[in-house]
C-alpha cells in the first residue's frame, strides 16, 4: 500500500512531505498590485464547463481540485518538473499498487469562498455532474475508466477504476477533476451545461470580482482563501488583482497596451515583436521586453483537416494541400525570420522520431501487424517539406502537389479548376476569426493563394468570435486553424486528442482523427511496464500521427514574447515548464509609484 503526499506514476516525487515551497519561487515576494492582459474577441459565459457561449477568460480559475495539476491562470504547477502532483484539496492519498483504487484524504480546513466546508460529499458530487452534464467526450472517456466514486465520510473519498484497463492517467484524472459546491447547484438548480453569468463558488486563491460583457473582467484575491499556508502556496498568487480586458482584435489591444489600459502582454504576432515596440513607453524605459526561453516541447498548432469532410479522407489529397504552405516564404517575408518550421507532435524531446524506425521502436511497430503501412517501417518520419523563400509559390511544390492531386482524380479543366470525375469542384472552406491579428490573416490568405494556384476552389472565411466558436464547436469546416497537445508522457488524454473513442464530437479533436493504428500505438504506452518502453511507444506515436497528415505544421518560436510595464518583478531562474508571470511574479510598489509620479501609468 501506497500512502503519499503526492502522486506520480513511478512513485517518485521530487519534493518531500516536509518540503516548505517549490524551489523557484520567491516565498518571501511581496503581495498587492494589479498584473491585467487582454483577450480579443468577446464573451457571453462565465461557465467555463458549458459547450455553449463563449466563457469568460479564466473563468475556470476559481476552482480547485484534489492534486495540484496546474496554476489557476494557466502556468504549470509545479513548473520544474513534469508528471508530479502534489496534494491540494487532499492531505494524502493512498492506493495499492496495483492502483486498481485510490482514497484521498481530505484537508478538514478546505472552504469555499463563501465559507462554507468543501467535503467528500462535494468531490462526489462534482464527479456525477460532470458525468451528467460535462463535455460528452470527456465524460465518457471518465465513464468507462472511473466505475465508483463514495464518500466515505465527509473527509474521504474513493474512487474504483475499471477492471483490465491500464492504470495510466486514472489517479491523476479524477485528481484534477474540479470541485464544485454542492449545496449551491441544489439550491440554485443551476446546469453545467448552461451557459451562465452566474457562477457557484470556488476554493481556489482567486474569486471573481466584478465583470462588464465584453468589456472587462477582473479577479481579486481572497484574503480568506483557506489554503495561504500550506507549503505548495508559499510565494504563489501574489497579485490582489488580475484583470482582464476585452477589445475587438488584436491591432486595437496593442494600441491599448501602449497607453498602459492593460499592463502585460504576451506577444505572439512575431511582426509586431519585430517592428511594433518602439513607441515612447518602450523608449523611456517604462516598458519592459523579454524573450524567456520555453522548456516545453511546442504546441502542434496547424491548419487542421477536417476528416469527416470526403473529400480530404485521401492523404494524397492532404499531402497536397500540404504542400501549398511556404514556411520559408512566410517565415522572411511576415514573421521576420524569428520562427522554426514545426513538424513533430513532442518536437526537440527525447519523444522525437527520427530517421527510419529501429530497435524497439521497430519492434513494437512489427508486433501491431497489418494496421502498419509497410512505408511507415522503411522510410523516414515526415519531415516538413522545404520550399522557396524568395516567392510565394514554390514551382517545384506545385508540380509535385498537382501529381498528387491528379493521381487521387482532381484533374485541372480548362478553366484552372480541379474537378473529379463526377464533375464535383475541389473546394476548401477555411474560416478564421476577426479577433486575430493581421499577421495570422496575410498568413492565412497567403496559403489560401497557393491553394488557388494548384486549381482549388479556396474560400476564406472571415468571421466574427461568436460564430466562429460555434463553427469550431460543430465542427462547420474544411479546414481550420487551431492546435492539438504536444506530449513528455503518456496518458488516457491522448485517446480523448487522438484517438478514435470520441473522435466524432471531441472539442479535442479537431480534425476527427480515428485511427485504428494510432489507437493501438497509444494503448502500447498505456500498458508500457517502464520508463524506456513508454517513451518507445510515444516515439512511435509521434511517427504515426505525422504520417497520418491531418494537419499542415505551421511555426514555433523556442523563446516566450513578454512585454509589460516596468512593474513586475520574478526570481532570476525560470524553471523548464512555465514563465509562471500569474502564479509566481509579484508586483513592484515603489517602481509603480515612479511611473505614476512620471505619468507614464493612470
Amino acid at each position: 500500500m501506497v500512502l503519499a503526499h503526492g502522486y506520480s506514476y513511478y512513485g517518485d516525487l521530487s519534493y518531500p512531505q516536509d518540503f516548505s515551497h517549490f524551489s523557484y519561487v520567491n516565498p518571501d515576494a511581496p503581495v498587492g498590485g494589479e498584473i491585467s492582459e487582454y483577450a480579443s474577441g468577446t464573451f457571453d459565459s462565465m461557465n467555463p464547463y458549458s459547450r455553449r457561449g463563449r466563457a469568460g477568460r479564466y473563468s475556470a480559475s476559481i476552482y480547485e481540485s484534489l492534486l495540484l495539476i496546474g496554476a489557476p491562470f494557466g502556468d504549470a504547477a509545479p513548473a520544474d518538473v513534469d508528471g508530479e502532483y502534489y496534494c491540494l484539496l487532499c492531505e494524502s492519498l493512498e492506493y495499492p499498487e496495483s492502483k486498481e483504487w485510490v482514497i484521498f484524504h481530505l484537508r478538514p480546513e478546505a472552504r469555499f469562498s463563501d465559507g462554507t466546508p468543501l467535503t467528500a460529499h462535494d468531490v462526489v458530487f462534482s464527479h456525477d455532474l460532470i458525468l451528467e452534464q460535462g463535455l460528452p467526450s470527456y465524460a465518457e472517456a471518465v465513464r468507462r475508466r472511473v466505475i465508483s466514486a463514495v464518500a466515505l465520510d465527509d473527509h474521504t473519498v474513493r474512487f474504483d477504476f475499471a477492471p483490465g484497463i491500464s492504470r495510466r492517467t486514472l489517479i491523476d484524472q479524477v485528481g484534477y477533476q474540479s470541485v464544485f459546491s454542492q449545496r449551491w447547484y441544489e439550491e440554485t438548480g443551476a446546469r453545467l451545461d448552461e451557459p451562465r453569468m452566474e457562477i457557484s463558488p470556488g476554493s481556489g486563491p482567486y474569486m471573481l470580482d466584478s465583470f462588464e460583457v465584453n468589456r472587462r473582467i477582473t479577479y481579486r484575491r481572497n484574503p480568506d482563501y483557506w489554503g495561504w499556508d500550506l507549503p505548495i502556496n508559499q510565494g504563489r498568487y501574489n497579485f490582489d488583482r488580475v484583470r482582464v480586458e476585452y477589445f475587438s482584435d488584436d491591432a486595437a489591444a496593442f494600441e491599448a497596451f501602449k497607453t498602459g489600459e492593460y499592463t502585460f502582454r504576451a506577444e505572439g504576432n512575431s511582426r509586431q515583436w519585430a517592428t511594433g515596440y518602439d513607441f515612447p513607453a518602450v523608449q523611456n524605459g517604462w516598458v519592459m521586453r523579454e524573450e524567456i526561453p520555453d522548456g516545453n516541447p511546442p504546441t502542434p498548432t496547424g491548419f487542421i483537416f477536417n476528416l469527416g469532410r470526403p473529400t480530404l479522407q485521401d492523404a494524397r489529397v492532404r499531402e497536397a494541400i500540404t504542400l501549398a504552405y511556404n514556411f520559408e516564404w512566410t517565415n522572411q517575408q511576415l514573421q521576420y525570420g524569428l520562427m522554426s518550421q514545426l513538424y513533430s507532435f513532442s518536437q526537440g524531446t527525447r519523444l522525437e522520431a527520427t530517421g527510419v524506425p529501429e530497435g524497439a521502436e521497430l519492434a513494437l511497430l512489427e508486433s501491431l501487424g497489418d494496421l502498419v503501412p509497410p512505408e511507415l517501417l522503411t522510410e523516414p518520419a515526415v519531415l516538413a517539406h522545404t520550399s522557396s523563400a524568395d516567392q510565394l509559390i514554390d514551382r517545384r511544390n506545385l508540380r509535385r502537389a498537382s501529381r498528387l492531386l491528379a493521381e487521387a482524380g482532381w484533374e485541372v479543366g480548362d478553366d484552372g479548376i480541379r474537378r473529379n470525375a463526377a464533375g464535383e469542384v475541389l473546394t476548401i472552406e477555411f474560416p478564421y476569426s476577426t479577433s486575430g491579428s493581421a499577421t495570422g490573416e496575410a498568413i492565412i490568405e497567403s496559403f489560401l493563394d497557393n491553394l488557388q494556384a494548384m486549381g482549388i476552389n479556396a474560400v476564406g472565411q472571415r468571421i466574427d468570435p461568436a460564430q466562429y466558436t460555434q463553427r469550431q464547436r460543430d465542427r462547420d469546416y474544411d479546414m481550420i486553424l487551431d492546435a492539438y497537445v504536444a506530449f513528455l508522457d503518456t496518458g488516457t488524454g491522448l485517446h480523448q486528442r487522438y484517438g478514435s473513442e470520441a473522435a466524432a464530437y471531441s472539442l479535442f479533436n479537431p480534425a476527427g482523427l480515428a485511427s485504428p493504428l494510432v489507437d493501438a500505438v497509444i494503448d502500447a504506452s498505456l500498458m508500457a511496464e517502464s520508463p524506456e518502453d513508454r517513451d518507445t511507444a510515444l516515439r512511435a506515436l509521434d511517427r504515426v500521427l505525422r504520417h497520418e497528415r491531418f494537419m499542415v505544421p505551421l511555426w514555433y518560436s523556442a523563446n516566450q514574447w513578454f512585454a509589460y510595464w516596468d512593474v513586475y518583478r520574478h526570481p532570476a531562474e525560470i524553471p523548464q515548464f512555465s514563465a509562471g508571470v500569474m502564479d509566481w511574479w509579484w508586483y513592484d510598489t515603489d517602481r509603480a509609484a515612479e511611473l505614476r509620479a512620471a505619468g507614464a501609468l493612470r
